[in-house]
């Protein structure tokens, strides 16, 4: 009889310490340093636990624990209808923090999908009320546009959007044709310009040249030997005699001369 008490009063003895034990090692629970803990005691929120060992009481409390974490949220490419009404591919790249644990849990059912949802409205929102040069030549301020109403929104979330990049900008292939066109006529312009201008710095280079030689009656007669020899040093090369201008004048004032 007392074997068999004593035999009972061991196993409850042993029933009592495994309870125990499974009690402790659901109790202790260890968060990482980049963690937090948001304990809920009955159903209701009672604290914010920091990294490292904190106990839970099983049964009357619960944890739910929130990644502190920059977060990286991908925006699928979208087309998107510009306000002079040109059609674009776009994608972007948020990059976003939690800050007050409490409220990511207690306020917002998912805030990743809700942080992905909200900017992928503001990125078309955005870059539907802007032009397409602005979108082409502005993505920095696009994305900063686009931050700043993230940001005004995600900050009840217990949010903070640290950066939003715009990845690719993707035209139209007749936009890119009718781009290249217009850029290939600009260099046209350009080129033409430049021609102009160079054509207008060598007449007046060879004005002066002229003034500079007719101011010396034997000059003009030296550059033209001098052109003469230049032309003759190649043996292939035919030899052009440069007969002067005034040289009619110079026939008939000899002839009036010899006749008186």
């Amino acid at each position: 009889m007392g074997a068999e008490v004593f035999a009972t009063l061991g196993c409850g003895l042993v029933g009592i310490a495994v309870f125990a034990l499974f009690i402790v090692t659901t109790s202790i629970k260890v968060l990482y340093q980049y963690e937090r803990g948001i304990i809920f005691t009955l159903g209701k929120y009672t604290g914010t636990r920091d990294p490292g060992i904190t106990l839970v009481i099983p049964i009357f409390q619960s944890m739910r624990k929130v990644d502190m974490r920059i977060k990286t949220a991908e925006i699928p490419r979208q087309e998107v209808m510009t306000r002079d009404n040109i059609p674009m591919l776009v994608n972007a790249v948020v990059y976003f923090k939690v800050v007050h644990p409490e409220d990511a849990i207690i306020k917002i059912e998912d805030y990743v999908f809700a942080v992905r949802q909200y900017t992928q409205a503001a990125l078309r929102d955005v870059i539907g009320n802007s032009e397409m040069d602005f979108v082409l030549t502005e993505r920095e301020q696009i994305a900063e546009s686009i931050k700043e109403i993230v940001d005004v929104e995600t900050s009840g979330w217990g949010v903070d959007v640290e950066s939003i990049k715009i990845q690719e900008v993707e035209l139209p292939a007749e936009m890119k044709r009718a781009m290249a066109k217009q850029a290939e006529a600009e260099r046209e312009r350009r080129a033409m310009v430049i021609a102009a201008s160079g054509e207008l710095t060598a007449s007046e280079n060879l004005r002066m040249a002229a003034e500079n030689l007719a101011k010396s009656p034997g000059a003009l007669h030296l550059r033209t030997l001098q052109t003469i020899r230049d032309i003759a040093a190649d043996p292939s090369e035919k030899i052009v005699l440069f007969i002067p201008s005034d040289l009619g004048k110079t026939m008939v004032s000899l002839v009036e001369g010899g006749s008186e």
